[in-house]
């Protein structure tokens, strides 16, 4: 790269690394004087009397608490073994049934496919189509997506949808790849479709990890995949925003590959989940090793069912093979090849993603620090650089983004599940009608009634609107292609002389002995009854929970307690944010550095820096615009109304739509890819000639009673419908060029100057 552009790098990381060091000691000093006044301002005068009574029924308190504190902790433990010995199964909120078992395919992984039971009351809708929901493989097990009746999962069911779900087991299957696992996963999608053939294709739905399996799946078989979901998947990994994501640090300060394979040699070819989840523990030590156990303890009468549920899922590690974590940290984590076109599942054979053909969802959060918006949402600027790139190449991508929740938040948190997941349920029987583009999603709530009721709002955007979400430009991305060509180096060195040393000494059984006592696992079945202090001490909470002693939560001690607690918080906190501060920093010295040795390193295009010429499929759908019928015609005219009422499209407005016109118009007795093929011929041709698009209805109407019944279609939304002034204004044009015809059966309609069937596009200059 250019040693200005990394200069640039270096001033603002310096810059920032300045303002994030005041902002830590100002963040916690702040959160100290909070505190220290909340602690001076508790309470009120006591008399000594007052004062003992209070100090005896805190004490009292306290004791009782701390029975149940750890009586909760040894129940964890117990669920933790009782889940072990019962070999780790989905943990589902939900029945479920074997379909298809992946461990006795030709090529066999540990992946199984299970159709979700509907609950009593759930009916499912024949005519709706079958959703599969792919959870994340990333250290737990499955079951984030159907962990609570508030859910994917129960949302799909309630909408009449049948649910499948695609499960794993804890131990890889001997040689399994991950090339194996995409290749199941297809043949899932496939005998779901084949289960439900009078459905359209499927819904893929992916969670986290598993978003970036679904889209793998559907650059594999595009032609079986429906609409897919990604829900916080990591697809771009090196991007980010400086101060925000330091997650993306890692594979740097690891020096790249390396550690995974070396994890793996010690677990005897084997890889631990628990790594993973360690990594995830690691971004916010505060919660990890204090606020979630002090939650616990300050809430400890309602508190112990949902910290006891979440931990059963948080605390089930399942294993990877070598091969498959080897491929996914070079070609994900540190390489960043999949949205390159580098990613490779089989020699000379790569996961293509522009082959996937299916509209697709994009939810991530702001407060997303595991997978954040821009590791969301930019492989999209980087398959199409621009706008007319993606609209060229037939794509619909809508990008629903929440203000603050976080990762888990996205899968597990009841609210995001009845608002967000349900409505992008409710979206999925429209977003095969809409044009190519990309779409930002917004939810509207209206309170007015009994029942809280939402509408969905999609605005049309440019990807060169993606640069919003970096803070700055996509520079401070070059230094992790050095991170790429090092854990290379790193990686053959360790391939050379480390790895044939540890296979050779390092067997299955001590990689088991080494698991059994990581330290994610020793806290476990060390707090169970295996502990028999903790055993003894059952009864004694037992008796606790059943004479509970009220403390005063006004009072002065209980004002000691938050302060201490804050501070703890608080400390651990600044921690945090020096920590982060720090690696940040390091980080773009040390990989900067090296950027700026290799002139040839840059950051990926710009719009502006781009020259594209269009694809055949243009030209091709030009060279076809007097070519089609009746539902052509009404979708060209459609489009053109749309585009000039501006770029929103309401959600309720569609569904009326669809109801007033929808049947009569054809599109919905077709199936979903044939339909789809006619919405992006005709966007093509609305997107590059409007005026002739018009002129030439004529010919796609050849009829006066087709140009009567569209015409007639057109003026009943009009008179049911409001419908801005502009879009208003297509039908009197179609009107228009409808009677001229009507008038001259048989003459070709003139076109506008200039205009004409066989016109070839210029090449996209976007500035």
């Amino acid at each position: 790269m250019h040693p200005l552009d990394m200069m640039k790098v270096y001033g603002r990381v310096a810059e920032i690394y300045r303002l994030r060091i005041g902002e830590a000691v100002s963040a916690y000093g702040a959160a100290m004087r909070e505190a220290a006044s909340a602690f001076a301002s508790a309470g009120r005068p006591q008399t000594p009397a007052e004062a003992w009574r209070d100090s005896v029924s805190y004490a009292f308190d306290a004791a009782q608490r701390s029975l149940i504190f750890w009586d909760t902790m040894r129940q964890r433990g117990n669920n933790w073994i009782e889940h072990e010995k019962a070999g780790k199964p989905p943990l589902l909120a939900f029945d479920y049934e074997m379909v298809a078992d992946a461990r006795t395919f030709a090529r066999p992984c540990n992946y199984a496919l299970v159709r979700i039971l509907p609950p009593d009351g759930v009916t499912l809708d024949p005519e709706q189509r079958a959703f599969l929901i792919i959870d994340p493989r990333a250290g737990h097990g499955p079951g984030i997506g159907g962990f609570k009746k508030d859910s994917e999962v129960g949302f799909a069911l309630k909408a009449g949808h049948a649910v499948y779900m695609v499960i794993f087991f804890p131990e890889p299957m001997p040689g399994q790849t991950l090339a194996d696992v995409s290749l199941a996963e297809s043949e899932f999608v496939r005998i779901v479709r084949d289960r439900h053939p009078t459905r359209e294709r499927p819904v893929v739905m992916g969670n986290c990890q598993g978003g970036w399996a679904a889209m793998l799946v559907a650059a594999l078989d595009p032609d079986n995949v429906g609409p897919i979901v990604v829900n916080g998947a990591p697809m771009s990994y090196w991007a980010g925003n400086d101060a925000e994501n330091p997650m993306r640090y890692a594979g740097g300060v690891l020096g790249g590959a390396w550690t995974a394979s070396l994890a793996s040699d010690l677990g005897g070819g084997v890889f631990d989940g628990a790594y993973l989840v360690d990594n995830f523990e690691y971004l916010n030590p505060a919660n990890t090793y204090f606020t979630k156990y002090y939650s616990l303890y300050s809430k400890i009468d309602s508190e112990p069912p949902r910290f006891l549920e979440f931990e059963r899922w948080w605390g089930g590690y399942f294993l990877m093979n070598r091969e498959e974590i080897k491929w996914i940290v070079e070609n994900l984590f540190v390489g960043n090849r999949l949205a390159a076109g580098k990613a490779e599942w089989a020699p000379g054979k790569t996961f293509d993603l522009k082959a996937v053909r299916s509209p697709i969802i994009v939810f991530a959060s702001l407060g997303d620090n595991i997978t954040p918006p821009q590791q969301a949402i930019n492989w999209v600027a980087d398959l199409y650089p621009t706008t007319q790139a993606l609209k060229d190449a037939g794509q619909v991508i809508v990008g629903l983004m929440h203000e603050s929740v976080g990762h888990l938040g996205i899968f597990v948190s009841g609210a995001i599940a009845r608002r967000e997941h349900a409505q992008i349920v409710d979206l999925l029987d429209y977003v095969e009608a809409l044009p190519p583009g990309l779409y930002g999603m917004t939810i509207e709530e209206d309170r007015s009634g009994p029942e809280v009721k939402y509408d969905v709002t999609l605005t049309e955007r440019r990807v060169e609107d993606l640069a919003v979400l970096q803070k700055y430009d996509r520079n401070d991305e070059i230094p992790f292609e050095v991170v790429a060509n090092v854990s290379q180096t790193n990686s053959r060195v360790y391939e050379t002389f480390v790895h044939p040393a540890l296979a050779a000494v390092v067997t299955p059984e001590m990689g088991r002995l080494v698991r059994a006592v990581h330290p994610l696992r020793a806290v476990r079945w060390g707090l169970s009854d295996l502990n028999p202090w903790l055993k003894a001490m059952a009864p004694l909470a037992e008796f606790a929970r059943g004479q509970r002693t009220p403390r005063d939560e006004t009072g002065v001690h209980v004002a000691g307690e938050h302060f201490a607690a804050t501070a703890i918080t608080a400390g651990l906190d600044l921690y945090r944010r020096l920590r982060d501060a720090t690696v940040e920093t390091e980080f773009f010295r040390l990989y900067g550095t090296f950027a700026m040795l290799d002139p040839d390193l840059t950051a990926p295009a710009t719009a502006a820096a781009l020259v594209e010429q269009p694809p055949a499929e243009v030209a091709a759908a030009l060279a076809a615009i007097r070519e089609g019928g009746f539902t052509d015609a009404g979708v060209r005219v459609a489009l053109i109304g749309f585009k000039r009422g501006g770029n929103e499209r309401r959600l309720s407005t569609l569904k009326q739509i669809r109801e007033l016109v929808g049947y009569e118009l054809g599109l919905l007795a077709m199936p979903s890819d044939v339909a789809q093929a006619i919405i992006r011929r005709q966007s093509i041709i609305v997107d590059r000639n409007e005026a002739e698009a018009i002129a030439t209805l004529p010919a796609l109407l050849k009829t006066p009673q087709e140009r009567s019944r569209l015409l007639a279609l057109l003026d009943r939304l009009l008179s049911n419908m409001d419908i801005a002034p502009e879009a208003a204004s297509v039908v009197e044009e179609v009107r228009r060029v409808l009677a001229a015809a009507d008038a001259a059966p048989g003459v070709a309609p003139a076109l506008p100057q200039g205009a004409g069937a066989q016109v070839v596009p210029f090449p996209l200059s976007v500035a």
